[in-house]
């Protein structure tokens, strides 16, 4: 939120208490158990196991939010409650959102004491930042979190992006570090003969294969374990889809090139920078902690400076266009598109 008032600077020192309380209650279920109908704050304290006057307490600090409302039969989920939770995702993605904050807090607790270290506050307070490459590789359970997290709250900005890019042609698109396949997906959904191979780690793949099941489309798109950093990557493709991957490197997007065929397009899709150092909008909590791991930390890019090592690497016909989006969140939010011709 951005304060307008003394009170809102009080309400601000006062959001570390409110966030935690609310990620407790993604994590709990609360809003999902009221959805159900009222009820009591002994009723809730006894199905969560949670003392009747904490109960209580936690209750009334989702009111003062206007997530909950108390009636006399009890507390209830409000009509804003429902649009920007229920209504916008999944429990299951907003207790994986609620989990990754709570692993993030710990190195924020004593901030001002240690913010002018020029090293890793994470190694000053002697914690150990979450590695999250690591964790997707070797846990299984948290990759299938993240990745089916990644594909619901991407769905919205896959299913513009697929309606805004010609495709006219186009029978395979290979789509590095695609994840879930959901930008893929859209554009299956959209192209009836279009195929797809989607480019990832192999417990990311996993997950994918079964969301293709799930959604009926797993024959015409396969996933394939690669390191497309490092190995070399299939050739003779329409499309090259990179969406919000990395690195945007000249030798990167040599070896982008030589995977298309001639005419053929790279399709990118991220959140740009708007000016050098800066990050965009909505990354900026994300570059700020990042710079708690890492001071000299930069990684953003602008457009400008992507369309230049295209064109280093020997792209032509660049464009960039914004992608609209019809609500203001951050996961939809500040996207914009880069196409370019081998």
């Amino acid at each position: 939120m951005k304060p307008k008032t003394t009170e809102d600077i009080f309400e601000l020192l006062d959001a570390a208490v409110m966030s935690a309380a609310l990620g407790a209650a993604m994590e709990h279920n609360l809003f999902w158990i009221l959805a159900e109908g009222p009820k009591k704050a002994v009723e809730i304290s006894e199905e969560l196991v949670i003392t009747v006057s904490r109960c209580q307490n936690w209750l009334e600090l989702m009111c003062s939010l206007g997530l909950l409302n108390r009636t006399v039969d009890g507390y209830q989920i409000s009509e804003l409650g429902k649009t920007a939770i229920l209504d916008a995702y999944s429990p299951d993605t907003w207790a994986f959102l609620a989990r990754e904050a709570r692993k993030r807090y710990p190195v924020l607790v004593d901030l001002a004491l240690n913010i002018k270290e020029p090293v890793s506050i994470w190694e000053t307070q002697g914690l150990t930042p979450p590695d999250y490459f690591e964790m997707m590789r070797h846990e299984p359970e948290y990759a299938r979190g993240f990745t089916r997290m990644l594909y619901e709250i991407h769905r919205p900005l896959a299913n513009e992006v697929a309606t805004m890019t010609a495709m006219s042609g186009a029978t395979n698109i290979l789509d590095l570090g695609g994840g879930s396949g959901v930008m893929s997906l859209a554009f299956l959904d959209r192209c009836p003969t279009l195929r797809a191979i989607v480019v990832d780690i192999d417990s990311v793949c996993a997950v994918g294969q079964d969301i293709a099941r799930e959604r009926g489309l797993s024959d015409r798109i396969t996933y394939q374990t690669l390191d497309y950093i490092r190995d070399t990557l299939p050739k003779g493709f329409d499309r090259v889809l990179y969406c919000d991957a990395g690195p945007y490197t000249v030798d990167m997007f040599k070896k982008i090139r030589e995977a298309l065929v001639p005419n053929g397009r790279l399709i990118m899709v991220d959140q740009f920078s708007p000016a050098p150092g800066i990050a965009p909008a909505p990354l900026m909590t994300w570059a700020f902690l990042g710079s708690l791991q890492n001071p000299a930390s930069t990684g953003f890019s602008t457009a400008a400076s992507v369309i230049s090592r295209l064109e280093k690497a020997g792209f032509r016909e660049i464009s960039v266009f914004d992608v609209p989006h019809k609500r203001n969140v951050r996961w939809e939010a500040g996207w914009q598109i880069i196409e370019a011709s081998a």
